[in-house]
């Protein structure tokens, strides 16, 4: 009697073995139903989405204003421009609710501002479709929270070179718009049109108010972005003074707080900011954190002039609110 081949009892016995593997699946294919193709699986998988994963249409609020200004929600034009813009960021809901986070921080300081300066506080949501209340740097060099390009921002009183650049420092850029958008308001004699020359610039607004004769934003053709600036201001103030109207369930402990801050005034010049973080009890990244105006690791300082640099305060690191 011939004996048997080795390999051949090996493929044999690994055949038996995948046969209770093979059963086990025919027997998971049966009880869910699952195949490659159309099945009673696909029509419960596809019930359920619909079931579950619900997206409404956003009803338009019946009335809105603008600094005072009303908008014209009887047009259909201006009906359809604004629920664009809900829509976007309403269902673009990540990007909505870091901007819920971050106003909770920075909206009190900007309020502030603005309203030293007498300018309507509704225009705190230009910085907040400018930059998202980050220190933004755009493609053409728009900086900032406020996105001020640099011949703009030295115009409006802001120091710019490679060691300081307020364009980073929210009180003084905040200070710098709200000159520019006093200027826009003497010009036009109104806070919409205003606005959107801060997109456009006042020439490029001067020019279709010559070409249409027309002096009404909402009447105006204007490139796109332009076109769309107004509506995604009216847009951010809509969602975040309503948050749950749009979906947005927020606690309180999940907004970003104001930080606590304490001040040194700086006179002359420091040849290292580390050293000086050091020296106060922080770090240079905290320090650049609380001052990104600093551009450089030194502080030559020779305009000769006096900065005040923010520095942690009691409970910086405990998530409490409190005056900046």
């Amino acid at each position: 009697m011939r004996k048997s081949d080795p390999s051949l009892v090996r493929h044999l016995l690994k055949g038996l073995l995948l046969v209770p593997l093979l059963l086990a699946a025919a027997l998971l294919v049966h009880l869910t139903g699952f195949s490659s193709g159309t099945s009673d699986s696909d029509v419960d998988h596809q019930r359920h989405f619909t079931d579950n994963y619900k997206i409404f249409s956003l009803a338009l609020p019946r009335e809105l204003s603008f600094c005072g200004e009303p908008v014209p929600l009887e047009l259909l034009d201006v009906r359809e421009r604004l629920d664009r813009e809900l829509l976007v960021n309403t269902y673009w809901q990540s990007n909505s609710l870091l901007l819920h986070k971050r106003a909770s921080r920075w909206f009190p300081v900007i309020e502030e501002v603005l309203a030293e300066e007498g300018v309507p506080e509704d225009l705190k949501y230009l910085a907040l479709i400018e930059s998202g209340l980050t220190n933004a740097v755009s493609p053409a060099g728009a900086t900032g929270f406020w996105q001020f390009l640099k011949g703009t921002g030295q115009q409006y009183g802001l120091l710019i070179n490679s060691e300081v650049d307020e364009r980073y420092d929210v009180i003084k850029s905040t200070r710098a718009a709200c000159r520019y958008l006093r200027d826009a308001h003497d010009r036009y004699g109104d806070w919409t049109l205003a606005a959107a020359s801060y997109n456009l610039g006042m020439g490029g607004v001067d020019k279709q108010i010559d070409r249409q004769k027309n002096e009404d934003y909402y009447h105006l053709l204007l490139p796109e972005e332009t076109s769309r600036y107004v509506f995604r201001i009216l847009a951010a103030k809509e969602i975040l003074s309503d948050p749950e109207r749009y979906g947005f369930h927020i606690r309180p402990k999940d907004l970003y707080p104001p930080y606590r801050t304490r001040v040194v005034r700086i006179e002359g010049s420091v040849d290292d900011l580390a050293d000086l973080a050091i020296r106060n009890g922080t770090d240079y990244r905290t320090l650049k954190l609380l001052n990104p105006w600093l551009r450089d690791v030194r502080l030559a300082n020779r305009e000769g002039r006096a900065y005040d640099v923010l520095l942690p305060g009691e409970g910086f690191n405990d998530g409490a609110s409190g005056p900046r």
